[in-house]
């Protein structure tokens, strides 16, 4: 066995009605002003002002900003950052998706250290610790709220950054599985899919150890078994609570040893169209779990047993797993080829995506995922991919 190590910095409160106990984190932490970091659909929806009236219930002192958007930008995260310095704050509040969280993140960089998050970009640039952060995810899930990893669009460059290290990690995670039962049907299986491929992705690549196979193997199990049922259900409770832990889980298991080829390719993706992380994640999905199937091992039939929920027998072969999360795809909605994504269509259809694919690849490749995707990958092979399912 190969010497590994692990981390679990959050102090993590899950469970239904979980969000009442805010403010013991906020007075743990000591926070005298928090900047609570969301977005307008949250608000709309009711779910921002639950947050406030806990906050005010708590007698604690907040600003806020709310607007964050999907593939948040650098000029989100300047507005942000600006308002979090000139308001006097000292804690973030982010409540929402991936999206929020990773504002919260940025924010804590640029409010604390100065200058563009694009100074940050990359691995252990960020010189020290940011303000307390507070994270409440209201979706299952990028699993940010125990993640090491913030990613923002840089609009000059139609590039998503990436900003990693421990000083960006959240200091508490509230899980909550009554925030996640007010999501559209799409949204929770864009969400859900790409919860399932954090924990299918960090449990297949090289860097794979003991400890993010056991959680990646937890994950599996919570979102293969209920994906199905909460989708067409998100009032079921019981598949609610596995959805969130299953996200929560993925995200430890990805924050030990990081994902693949499905995240590199997704990023592009996302820069030029605006296409949702989860959606072209899940629309990569299963080219990609192809390509790699010639370095497949056991790995593949588990995969297989926790999507179908049936025993991979004697003459189980990589390619049905394949098939399988083809037809989980199928089975919530997600689109085969980026040609019948709506984002896509806004921005040049087919066409603009085949032409960009070269660019598109270059970028791929730029990821740290790719590295230790289980089967090398060249340029030339991200190219062929995205030619598959454009």
């Amino acid at each position: 066995m190969k010497d590994f190590g692990f981390m679990i910095p959050q102090n993590c409160q899950f469970g239904m009605g979980a969000l009442k106990k805010l403010p013991d984190f906020l007075k743990l932490a000591g926070c005298s002003k928090v900047m609570l970091i969301s977005d307008r659909m949250l608000e709309e929806l009711g779910v921002v002002g639950k947050v406030r009236d806990i906050l005010a219930a708590g007698g604690l002192d907040y600003a806020e900003y709310l607007d964050v958007v999907g593939n948040p930008t650098t000029d989100i995260v300047k507005a942000c950052g600006d308002k979090y310095v000139a308001e006097k704050c000292d804690g973030l509040l982010a409540v929402g998706g991936g999206s929020p969280m990773d504002v919260a993140k940025a924010v804590g960089v640029v409010a604390k250290f100065g200058g563009d998050i694009g100074d940050y970009e990359g691995v252990g640039k960020v010189p020290g610790k940011i303000d307390t952060l507070i994270c409440v995810p209201t979706t299952a899930g990028t699993g940010s709220e125990v993640t090491v990893a913030a990613v923002i669009t840089d609009t000059k460059r139609n590039y998503k950054l990436s900003v990693l290290g421990p000083q960006i990690s959240p200091d508490y995670a509230v899980l909550d599985p009554e925030l996640i039962m007010t999501a559209p049907a799409s949204v929770a299986a864009a969400c859900g899919v790409d919860a399932l491929i954090h924990a299918m992705e960090s449990y297949i690549n090289t860097d794979a150890n003991p400890f993010s196979k056991a959680m990646a193997e937890a994950a599996m199990s919570l979102i293969g078994g209920n994906i199905r049922a909460f989708v067409g259900n998100r009032k079921n409770a019981d598949a609610a609570c596995a959805m969130m832990l299953g996200s929560c889980l993925a995200g430890i298991a990805f924050a030990n040893n990081r994902l693949g080829d499905i995240h590199a390719m997704s990023h592009p993706v996302s820069a030029f169209f605006n296409v949702p992380h989860g959606v072209a994640n899940a629309v990569l999905m299963p080219k990609i779990f192809e390509f790699n199937a010639i370095c497949a091992d056991e790995r593949y039939a588990k995969i297989y047993e926790y999507v179908t929920g049936k025993k991979a027998g004697e003459d189980f072969v990589p390619q049905m797993c394949c098939d399988a999360l083809a037809q989980l795809n199928a089975d919530l909605g997600i689109p085969a080829h980026f040609a019948d994504v709506k984002q896509v269509q806004d921005r040049g259809g087919a066409a603009r995506f085949e032409e960009l694919i070269p660019q598109m690849a270059i970028d791929a490749m730029k990821s740290g995922n790719v590295t230790v995707n289980p089967r090398a990958t060249t340029v030339k092979d991200v190219e062929a991919l995205y030619a598959q399912v454009k």
